[in-house]
């Protein structure tokens, strides 16, 4: 039995042939407004969505209404006067024959029906809601992966009108150019690391990837001038989640770096989540013009830490001060306002600064406490969006607002989640991670629990706050890493037609530097370690089955000379007490992927994999 290879295109490849194929499809016929040629999400990876094309002979503004199954139900958008017009559908529900009406400003009229398939399984479904059209309007509740169910959008009714059918992960925020930054749907490390981000329209076209050589995780920002805040970390580095990169817009190039390390102790203030590897789990960066500073959440000490944009040095420190070196404690931290209610913050995310210095975040109260004889059960527990007010000055803090206390374990969510500000009083709080076993609130974060258990229950719980009235609540199956509430159309123009780009770099991969002593068998992998390899433009991935502890190694031998590139490949995984986003757990643990990214290699390379103290062949040739 042969060793398995896959040569797989770049999703923006796939998409450029999609495309192709449908302008080619369109240039062929004769479309009109009354025959529109449409097709049906016509890139890939979003089933409720469509492309409109037509031509007119004058400049006419269009008007699409995909219609509701109520009239509350309709989103409508008015494009720009155009004669050529390439329209983007949103919001289609799934398993349903739906209707688009299209209106000219010339008064011509038409419409299509577009029938799409059931949603797929692995997507949240709705279970409650409580709000009103008239308050939630034409937006939608966009949430994004924390585990096995994808992306989704619903609708005042708790309807879902957009999904997507791959892996993009962590926050979904929209760009100033109305679209949307995620997480790409390329992993590259565990626990859920991926090659960076994407820059995509919401019918899923891909515009821009941008790679990251220490991958991306959780979070990202985008400057005034464009610039894109990445949270990455140093590639090959023995700790993980600890910098934050700025990365041209145009280019891909880092332009600046911010190296925690280089400011905090890692072994001090430690959260019940705390190891050597992961020490300060940086999951939300925010970027404060007013002075010109990074906030930055630390969820495995207990902080929110502030730094100069400029120097990287340490400006202040949001959190609970118990074992902290008190030089620090004197120098960076606040002390509560005496006389008022208080309560800190406990692996937190999401941390967001608003106009007035405020600091927002999600207070995920996980443990509730620096002091382990302290920590609290999951069932006593609470999360909560807080906002608190700090004085740079006299460095006090007090606590101004919060939501989801008074809930309890109701509310409560260990790990992931976020609150969004939109304006005084007028909040978002996003309760992603919750977790039951046997009816019960779970001691084991939600992410490691076997879904397939029927004692096993996740659930989400979003809410809207306006001036202390709950104006809405969704409740939704499994969990979801972040909520964003956005209108589907932005201002715009047709959809822009053309390639997406490949920006930045992965990292040039490690080499192990000595041959280990092995023999030649000469033979294929053991059919037990099912091996497969996947060539992609830009790395080569091994996807196999080893024991724990086992010595594997990949050789790229070249087939010209006797030259060899040799990687050692890790068996033995690092423990993880996070998971913000489970979706690439393998339920074997034997189970390894292993990337050797081209970057920096040039030639064909016979493939080779040492296991212990034998090499075997894989019959897998690459071209780089």
């Amino acid at each position: 039995m042969s060793v398995q290879l896959k040569n797989t295109e770049h999703l923006i490849t796939l998409q450029h042939r999609s495309e192709q194929e449908m302008l080619e499809a369109f240039k062929n016929g004769n479309h009109t407004v009354e025959n529109p040629y449409v097709k049906l999400n016509p890139y890939i990876v979003c089933p409720l969505t469509a492309v409109i094309m037509f031509d007119t002979e004058e400049e006419v503004e269009v008007t699409l209404t995909i219609k509701g199954k109520e009239e509350a139900g309709n989103i409508t958008h008015t494009f720009p006067k155009a004669k050529e017009h390439r329209l983007p559908v949103f919001g289609l529900y799934g398993d349903y024959e739906n209707t688009v009406e299209i209106k000219l400003s010339n008064g011509v009229e038409s419409e299509v029906k577009i029938q799409t398939a059931p949603i797929q399984d692995n997507i949240g479904r709705c279970t409650y809601i409580n709000t009103t059209s008239e308050y939630m309007q034409d937006n939608i509740m966009f949430t994004t992966p924390a585990g096995l169910d994808y992306a989704a959008g619903y609708d005042y009714n708790g309807d879902c009108r957009w999904y997507m059918t791959e892996p993009f992960i962590f926050d979904m925020k929209r760009l100033k150019n109305g679209n949307v930054l995620i997480g790409s749907n390329r992993f590259i490390a565990q626990p859920y690391y991926m090659v960076g981000i994407c820059e995509m329209a919401l019918c899923g076209k891909i515009y821009k990837e941008f790679r990251v050589p220490g991958g991306y995780h959780h979070d990202q920002f985008e400057m005034e001038d464009g610039n894109l805040l990445i949270l990455t970390q140093e590639p090959g580095a023995a700790t993980a989640e600890d910098m934050c990169v700025l990365v041209d817009r145009n280019t891909g190039e880092i332009l600046k770096k911010w190296d925690y390390k280089k400011v905090l102790p890692q072994n001090v203030g430690k959260s019940g989540s705390w190891s050597d590897h992961d020490w300060f789990h940086n999951n939300a960066v925010w970027y404060d013009k007013r002075t010109n500073s990074l906030t930055l959440s630390g969820r495995h000490q207990d902080i929110v830490i502030n730094l100069d944009y400029e120097t990287g040095d340490l400006n202040w420190i949001i959190g609970d001060p118990e074992g902290w070196p008190q030089e620090m404690v004197d120098k960076y931290f606040f002390k509560p306002v005496e006389g008022k209610e208080f309560d800190w913050q406990y692996e937190q995310h999401a941390c967001v600064v608003l106009p007035d210095g405020d600091v927002m975040m999600f207070d995920n109260g996980h443990w509730g406490s620096k002091d382990p004889e302290k920590y609290l059960l999951s069932k006593d527990s609470y999360s909560r969006g807080v906002r608190y007010r700090i004085n740079t000055e006299d460095m006090t803090i007090e606590q101004i607002w919060q939501f989801g206390k008074e809930r309890g374990a109701q509310f409560f969510s260990p790990y992931i989640c976020n609150v969004e500000y939109y304006r005084d009083g007028h909040y978002l709080v996003h309760s992603g991670g919750i977790g039951y076993y046997d009816a019960k609130p779970t001691q084991v974060l939600p992410a490691f629990l076997d879904t397939k258990d029927p004692k096993t229950k996740l659930q989400t719980i979003t809410v809207e706050v306006e001036d202390d009235v709950l104006k809405y609540e969704m409740h939704t199956t499994a969990n979801y890493y972040r909520a964003e509430k956005l209108k589907f159309y932005h201002e715009g123009q047709n959809l822009v037609m053309g390639k997406g780009e490949l920006l930045g770099k992965l990292a040039v991969t490690e080499e192990f530097l000595t041959e280990v002593p092995a023999e030649d068998t000469g033979l294929l992998m053991p059919e037990k370690n099912e091996a497969k390899f996947i060539n992609e433009e830009d790395r080569i991935i091994m996807d196999a089955k080893f024991e724990r502890g086992q010595l594997v190694m990949i050789q790229l031998e070249s087939v010209v000379d006797d030259s060899v590139h040799r990687y050692f490949v890790p068996t033995t995984k690092h423990t993880f007490l996070a998971m913000c986003a489970g979706t690439f757990q393998e339920s074997d643990d034997r189970v390894v992927k292993f990337n050797v990214n081209k970057e920096g290699l040039k030639g064909t390379f016979n493939v080779t994999v040492t296991i212990d103290d034998k090499k075997y062949q894989t019959g897998v040739v690459v071209t780089i």
